[in-house]
């Protein structure tokens, strides 16, 4: 193992933002999580939610970015193993999209119990 470097320690930052702009510039869904997290600190701050419910609101944005992350490296990982259509690499590739729908709906969720009783409780 090599000594610590804080040059080393900054460029991995660099490509680990480099991930990101490649996740954001080549998936239409990453497209849409942008949306919804926008739109999402958007409102928290229109209702002034608590530390908690950010704390919440946080959480859920980040499960739903790791997922779809996770999903994203998984799919170029396959496709450069195999273009052909293969069984198992198409169940992994279902399975990753399932843990980014299953993220999703759970941040659907804590977002509406979040922002439902801000919308609908009269003041």
């Amino acid at each position: 193992m090599s000594a610590f470097s804080i040059s080393h320690r900054l460029r991995s930052f660099g490509y680990a933002f480099q991930g990101a702009k490649t996740l954001i510039s080549s998936q239409h869904n990453a497209w849409i999580h942008a949306a919804a997290t926008a739109g999402v600190v958007i409102a928290g701050i229109f209702y002034h939610v608590s530390r908690y419910e950010w704390a919440l609101l946080v959480f859920a944005i980040a499960i739903v970015w790791m997922t779809e992350a996770m999903n994203t490296a998984l799919e170029f990982l396959a496709d450069e193993v195999s273009e052909e259509k293969r069984l198992r690499i198409g169940k992994a590739k279902d399975i990753a999209a399932f843990a980014v729908l299953l993220s999703a709906i759970a941040s659907a969720i804590i977002g509406s119990i979040v922002f439902l009783p801000y919308i609908f409780v009269k003041k």
